[in-house]
């Protein structure tokens, strides 16, 4: 009898750990100005929470984040595609957990500029970040979270 408990335990040892580990990374590409450093923070605070962030430099940022829907004046340092969405700027990753797991019907959201403490940013937060939401089809952003 100890020999099947054992040799059933063992067994299992070598399977649990591959089921707990079993969450595939949540894919994402980064767009962002080749002389940004905040967007490689960002890049690694997203990876530190089980993001595969694929980080791209371009010169085209404006462009990219313009045909993506995000208005001129809410646009931040950045804009990253995942799991459909867009996420423009330094968007703490609970908002972008809830965007992915909630799964609106909008193009995605937006912390325009840089704000001082926002993920990546260095200094302290000053006040609460306001997240719009990017709308299909052109209609007026609305506020998305504020945190």
């Amino acid at each position: 009898m100890r020999r099947r408990t054992f040799t059933i335990g063992a067994i299992a040892t070598l399977f649990v750990p591959r089921i707990a580990g079993a969450a595939a990374p949540i894919k994402a590409t980064l767009y962002k100005n080749p002389q940004c450093s905040c967007c490689e923070g960002y890049a690694a605070y997203l990876r530190k929470y089980g993001f595969d962030v694929d980080v791209k430099p371009t010169d085209d940022l404006d462009s990219i984040s313009q045909k993506a829907g995000v208005p001129e004046n809410l646009q931040g340092c950045h804009t990253m595609f995942v799991g459909g969405y867009v996420v423009d700027g330094l968007v703490p990753v609970d908002v972008v957990q809830k965007l992915l797991s909630e799964r609106p019907q909008i193009a995605g959201i937006t912390l325009p500029g840089m704000p001082s403490g926002a993920p990546g940013m260095p200094g302290e937060k000053t006040s609460k970040f306001t997240i719009y939401a990017v709308t299909k089809g052109g209609a007026a952003p609305t506020v998305y979270a504020t945190e």
